[in-house]
């Protein structure tokens, strides 16, 4: 389903390759059913975690407008997101990792727009919009936590991802559709968990992307917050699982002082999780974040750097000392014995740009079948090219119109006719162009005087290499949407039927008109089928304002329930009672005052 950008002016601000993935919410396919799924889950969440989640998470419920009743609708939720700086965007399912961290970046929370199925009411591993709306959305009220959260983004959009990073990706998509398919035969789930963990164990050395997806992990997802003997929960999957948000904090679950260590530990998503990590507060958060960036080749550039570029087989970045940016897919790099870059080579289309601008004519149709260029001082001169001054370049015979030979310190050798230099505002020399031009090394030749013009950045030094593309915009950088989507359920007539009772069930509480002749004869016909408990649960609840006979049965039959779900039904009633009793009390109160 296309996305009307019309209906919402921020999108406009997004780039142009994120909204590929934003779709309309899908409002009028959630069923009663799933309504009531999300009514479940959040009275009890709110109950629960009332006394074990970060003092964030209730009032930031309030701030973010999300309702315990109903599935919240992105239009309401963006008027009050929009007050605290965030925005949110509905996608279809999990979205690749560099794509979703770069939505964090510009303080955008990504929604799945399906809802899990009542099957698993306690957890799943698919991204849906209990996980992302009741999960993230109301820390992110707390603005050292948003903060965090959006640097977040903006630092793993960076992170080098490996070739089989996007195979793991799409492995763990297709488990997260079919999973939360009610149709979907047991034998294709566990066909699906068998090729996440063959991938798994084939990853190789865990990228970038790897590497700080698992720091997402242990603390957006499933971080804890406080001391280690009494901590609190603030990680959206805890958050949104109302079975781990309990176990989590038993002494069955190890829990571990977060730091950098935490990056090396790999998580599994179809199983609770046998460790967690705490951080003392949301500043420490950042200092980690910081510490594992500093580690990264966004900020240490160098061979490593087009190493990791090269092995990933992504379009990434590189950027020189003299902010020239390359940007396109890396084909290889020369080093010296000293382990430093003397030239690099993309191949196919390849943008230059300088502090994220698109240098004017040398965009991916100019540079389409690659780029080459050497790095570093030329040999004999202790001063770089770029802190030549005119006299300098004149010296050296850098100037328009002069046949020069340059003899570059790691080996490279060019030769030919300049025709012309870019320089930056401060006017230093960042590019300059060459025709008859030979680039040798040693004895191979990189480039022949027939292939054309010659363009050579000039830097020193290879200061920062990351995934990406320096400019998006004008490169017209695109992601294809994820080839397998997320099911529209067909459902059975049985089905169809079950979820009109839901519907009849969800209109009487709505409109305060209660029919207990009608709830008798709903109630007769799921009392056999021991899967819909939770619509038993609803009229219940319903039934039990009336005082009649009809909820003593009702109740004694969800008490005696033997069910694989029995502990859940036991505790939606005593949510419900809980709130019963405390109606009451507030009642007595006010009429004692």
């Amino acid at each position: 389903m296309n996305f009307n950008l019309s209906d919402n002016s921020f999108l406009n601000k997004l780039p142009k390759h994120l909204r590929v993935f934003v779709i309309k919410q899908p409002y009028d396919d959630y069923t009663a059913k799933n309504q009531a799924v999300w009514r479940y889950v959040m009275r009890k969440s709110t109950s629960f975690l009332s006394k074990v989640a970060h003092k964030s998470y209730l009032s930031g419920l309030e701030k973010t407008g999300i309702s315990v009743e109903s599935i919240p609708k992105m239009e309401g939720m963006n008027r009050i997101l929009k007050e605290i700086g965030w925005h949110a965007v509905a996608v279809d399912g999990l979205i690749p990792p560099n794509a979703f961290m770069e939505f964090q970046a510009y303080n955008t929370l990504v929604i799945a727009a399906d809802i899990r199925a009542a099957k698993h009411i306690e957890y799943t591993p698919a991204p849906d919009i209990i996980h992302e709306t009741a999960g993230h959305a109301p820390i992110i009220a707390n603005p050292e936590y948003a903060e965090y959260l959006r640097r977040f983004g903006e630092i793993g959009a960076k992170a080098i991802p490996s070739e089989r990073d996007y195979d793991l990706y799409e492995a763990i998509r297709h488990l997260s559709i079919i999973k939360e398919n009610p149709n979907t035969k047991e034998e294709a789930v566990i066909k699906a968990e068998k090729l996440i963990e063959e991938i798994a164990l084939d990853m190789g050395e865990p990228s970038e992307m790897a590497r700080i997806r698992n720091l997402h992990w242990w603390t957006v997802e499933y971080g804890l917050i406080g001391n280690l003997e009494a901590p609190k929960i603030y990680g959206a999957g805890l958050l949104s699982s109302i079975g781990e948000s309990k176990w989590c904090l038993s002494n069955k679950v190890k829990k571990i002082a977060y730091t950098i260590a935490a990056a090396d530990k790999e998580f599994d998503i179809t199983k609770p999780q046998p460790q967690l990590y705490v951080t003392p507060n949301f500043a420490h958060l950042s200092l980690v974040l910081e510490e594992f960036a500093n580690t990264m080749a966004l900020r240490n550039g160098g061979l490593k750097g087009i190493e990791k570029l090269i092995i990933s087989k992504n379009l990434g970045t590189i950027e020189l000392n003299t902010g020239v940016q390359i940007s396109g897919n890396f084909l290889r790099v020369i080093n010296d014995k000293n382990y430093n870059t003397i030239y690099f080579q993309t191949i196919g289309p390849t943008a230059l740009a300088y502090k994220n601008k698109e240098i004017i004519g040398h965009g991916k149709d100019y540079h389409s079948k690659g780029f080459g260029s050497p790095v570093g001082k030329l040999k004999g001169i202790n001063i770089a090219i770029e802190d030549m001054s005119p006299t300098d370049l004149d010296a050296y015979g850098i100037y328009e119109g002069k046949t020069t030979i340059l003899n570059f310190k790691g080996g490279i050798t060019l030769s030919g006719e300049i025709i012309t230099g870019k320089r930056n505002l401060q006017g230093k020399i960042i590019l300059i162009s060459f025709k008859n031009c030979t680039v040798t090394y040693g004895d191979e030749i990189l480039f022949k005087p027939e292939w054309g013009i010659y363009d050579m950045v000039v830097g020193a030094d290879v200061v920062s290499a990351y995934a990406g593309i320096a400019d998006p915009d004008n490169y017209e950088l695109s992601y294809n949407p994820p080839k397998e989507k997320t099911l529209k359920i067909i459902y059975s007539e049985a089905q169809k039927l079950m979820d009109s009772l839901y519907q009849e069930v969800r209109d009487m509480r709505t409109n305060k008109t209660i029919d207990i002749d009608r709830l008798e004869s709903i109630f007769n016909i799921i009392k056999h089928q021991d899967d819909e408990w939770l619509l038993s649960l609803e009229v219940y609840e319903l039934i039990h304002k009336t005082g009649t006979e009809l909820g003593a049965e009702i109740f004694n039959y969800l008490n005696n329930l033997k069910h694989k779900d029995t502990h859940l039904v036991h505790e939606g009633l005593l949510v419900f009672l809980n709130k019963v009793v405390k109606n009451l009390e507030e009642q007595r109160h006010s009429m004692e005052l």
